[in-house]
């Protein structure tokens, strides 16, 4: 059994040095070890005192550099080149061993066809840094990893990284942030000339949480301080611009979390190599050594980046991510002293921190001008080091193409352009190639093909699926915690219409985030008035309600315009339409099997008037009702245009006719058909709907296993029964626990991931009051 590792203890009573050390700091006078160890344990008034000092200091500094008021962050893709790592840190997720890829279903390392089918998407989404992050060194512990790079022709990790980074900048034009862990200085000179800048945490100092037995850094020789200062040390000779920083709550001391921060500021002063320094909070991980230690307090972590700041000075960036602390958090960091959110992806996941998705940059944007700042694009490396000192010759041309002259930010909106050949390939490529160069990229007969792949073809065909989820939203699988609510029940299971907010107060209760409400309303009930009533029971609940049939419905009874409608309920607590009540998005087929479905233009207008004000909704289709390859491609691309369009599409959710879907091919099972139909929806929607929902409903608990190995990655919502009025649920009787939720993503090795309708992160109160 693992136990859990020891922390030192931390003591909460005032130290009497704190007024000396905060005089001494307002005054100007660099910060020693001494008072840095004395700010990190300031509380209270001394902590308000603290983060004013470190605040100001970085206004001066945005002042300097001729950006007042200014944040920055960098619009990425985040490439995991390889999960495997000689190094056993105990907090970390990400890595995993050959055994474990195997058992998967997983290759060893990215492919230069996957590599290239993100890093593609991710400049066509306005992306600029490509970030290869990896284990150290697997080779030197892994017998596979050493015969996957003989067989590829390469003699290290570090050269298979360094011809990707190269393949990368010239076909897409994103420019190369190295993350490869520790770095000899001819390793460094090898990945300079396609790498603007490179990272490495020095994470710690404390010799004792590497060499010590139990502690975090125990068994991983790429974790030694002396090993990884040593990195610092060559980077700066190399002319390198790193990013570097600590991590925060991992059994360090105050001493030597101060410490760390001025050995980093130590390196810097020689070289002046640093351009941004990360301060990184602990979060304890299922299913690692640390997964029962506490989370850093916010306390701690706001002194430690503020001290940071007095540490480093007024012309450093002070970065922390955005994505490990909670939203109301933020601010409170920003007040700290940060002024950079480092990078953040509109494709993938955070592959090390699977279970806390990025922020949204228009969200950002609001969290930071709430703070008070504007919210602005750079680029991988800082304006200060974006000149011929610092950048390769060669290099440098294809870094100012994306920055801003003047400021040297990043020119927002502009698209970096490959200055190479792209490989299309030609007649001859099979469509299964072409699909791995250019998932989305294929014509619409190539998807029909693909939709009546068989036998080897499928199981290639849904492998491929499952690489692009993996490379872009992550291995997590999520859920959110619902319930549903039939509103065309009202006069028959509900009689009467107070029932609406018992049952909304009953699923907040019972731990819901969301409550889904569908259906046209009886004659004598109004769709203003169930929202109002759900919202007033239960305010905090996310009311994702009513489908364009539903809509249309409420138009024509309130005599309002669509829009004028959506406003009305947008203003009484709707928060999302769900974008259901459609089969196929082609008129010849609804007038064959659903004739008494909305017709396909006046859906397709409503859900286009919901997202022009800003209201989202999910997305499906309906197959297996006799309909054609070709039709579930159209829908598809229907889908596709509007997503361009609007933007306004969270999810999709390929759902199999009620009855069983009648399949494409003859004698294919059933369970094909739907590998085939999550798969292709994968390839297709890939890099504008990034979620794909599995219809767990109308599957068996063996097919939604195959469908998160086919592309899939959400099992939707949980619908809960409740206690009030269980039956008024459009589907009663079938509720997904958390509890079945994990194991169903434990037998595949994945990790769950509960999340909200926006699938942004539930409140921990919120998350301890769900019934498992």
């Amino acid at each position: 059994m693992t136990t859990a590792l020891p922390l030192p203890v931390i003591s909460t009573a005032r130290h009497p040095g704190t007024p000396g050390a905060l005089e001494r700091a307002a005054s100007g006078a660099a910060v020693g070890g001494d008072d840095a160890e004395i700010l990190l344990q300031a509380r209270g008034g001394d902590l308000d005192a603290l983060l004013d000092l470190a605040g100001a200091l970085r206004d001066r500094g945005l002042d300097a550099a001729g950006r007042s008021g200014v944040i920055t962050y960098s619009r990425k893709v985040f490439l995991p080149i390889t999960n495997l790592c000689r190094d056993r840190c105990h907090y970390c997720i990400f890595v995993e061993t050959p055994g474990q890829l195997s058992r998967q279903g997983k290759s060893l390392y990215m492919s230069a066809e996957q590599i290239l089918a993100v890093a593609r998407q991710g400049a066509a989404m306005g992306c600029k840094e490509a970030l290869f992050t990896l284990g150290d060194r697997p080779e030197e512990r892994w017998p596979e990893a050493r015969e996957w790079l003989n067989e590829h022709g390469y003699a290290t990790t570090i050269d298979y990284v360094a011809a990707m980074a190269r393949l990368v900048l010239r076909e897409t034009g994103l420019l190369p942030h190295m993350n490869p862990g520790v770095m000899t200085a001819a390793e460094l000179a090898i990945l300079r000339p396609s790498a603007p800048s490179m990272g490495m945490m020095l994470e710690t100092t404390a010799t004792r949480l590497w060499s010590e037995k139990g502690q975090v850094h125990f068994g991983s020789p790429d974790k030694e301080p002396a090993v990884r200062l040593k990195v610092l040390e060559a980077a700066g000779e190399a002319k390198v611009p790193l990013t570097t920083g600590i991590l925060v709550g991992i059994g360090e001391n105050y001493r030597e979390r101060a410490e760390s921060l001025i050995a980093i500021r130590d390196t810097h002063a020689r070289h002046g190599h640093v351009q941004e320094v990360i301060v990184q909070n602990f979060r304890a991980k299922p299913s690692t050594a640390m997964r029962n230690v506490a989370d850093l307090a916010m306390t701690d972590y706001l002194a430690a980046v503020a001290v940071a700041r007095l540490v480093m000075g007024p012309h450093m960036r002070v970065q922390v991510p955005p994505n490990l602390s909670d939203v109301e958090e933020l601010r409170q960091l920003v007040r700290a002293g940060i002024d950079d959110w480092g990078g953040v992806s509109p494709l993938t996941a955070d592959h090390v921190n699977p279970e806390r998705p990025w922020p949204q940059v228009d969200d950002l944007a609001t969290r930071t001008a709430e703070a008070g700042f504007a919210l602005r694009e750079r680029l991988t490396a800082h304006p200060e080091y974006i000149d011929a000192e610092w950048i390769d010759p060669a290099l440098l041309p294809r870094v100012q193409e994306l920055a801003e002259p003047g400021t040297r930010l990043a020119v927002e909106g502009r698209r970096p352009v490959g200055h190479g050949a792209r490989a299309i390939g030609s007649a001859s490529r099979s469509t299964l190639s072409r699909a791995a160069d250019d998932p989305a990229g294929l014509s619409d007969c190539d998807y029909a093909e693909l939709l009546v792949a068989d036998g080897d073809d499928l199981d290639r065909l849904t492998a491929l699926a499952s690489d692009l989820r993996r490379y872009t939203i992550g291995e997590a699988i999520s859920v959110v915690t619902n319930r549903n609510l039939s509103s065309d029940r009202l006069g028959a299971e509900l009689p009467e219409i107070d029932a609406v907010g018992a049952i909304a107060a009953d699923a907040w209760e019972l731990g819901a985030t969301e409550l889904c409400v569908q259906g046209v309303l009886p004659a004598w009930a109004d769709y203003l008035d169930v929202a109002r009533r759900v919202k007033t029971a239960a305010p905090g609940i996310h009311l994702h309600a009513f489908r364009p049939a539903d809509l249309d419905d409420g138009v024509r009874r309130s005599g309002l315009s669509d829009r004028e409608f959506l406003e009305a309920l947008r203003e009484v607590g709707v928060d999302s339409v769900p974008g259901t009540g459609v089969k196929i998005l082609d008129e010849s087929v609804r007038e064959r099997f659903a004739p008494g479905d909305l017709p396909v233009a006046r859906w397709l207008e409503l859900i286009r008037a919901a997202h022009g004000l800003g209201i989202h909704s999910t997305s499906v289709m309906v197959y297996g009702l006799g309909e054609t390859a070709a039709d579930r491609v159209t829908h598809l691309r229907t889908l596709t245009r509007l997503q361009d369009e609007t933007g306004g599409f969270r999810e999709f959710v390929p759902m199999p006719a009620l009855g069983g879907a009648k399949p494409l091919v003859s004698g294919r099972s059933e369970t094909d058909e739907h590998r085939a139909v999550h798969a292709v929806s994968r390839l297709m929607l890939h890099g504008r709907i990034n979620h794909i929902q599995v219809p767990w409903t109308r599957l068996d608990t063996d097919q939604v296993k195959w469908m998160l190995r086919s592309g899939a990655d959400d099992l939707g919502g949980t619908l809960f029964n409740g206690r009030v009025l269980p039956e008024a649920g459009v589907e009663h009787g079938k509720e997904l626990s958390l509890d079945a939720a994990a194991r169903i993503a434990h037998s595949l090795s994945r990790p769950l991931r509960q999340r909200t309708t926006a699938y942004g992160e539930p409140s921990d109160e919120r998350k301890a009051a769900v019934r498992r």
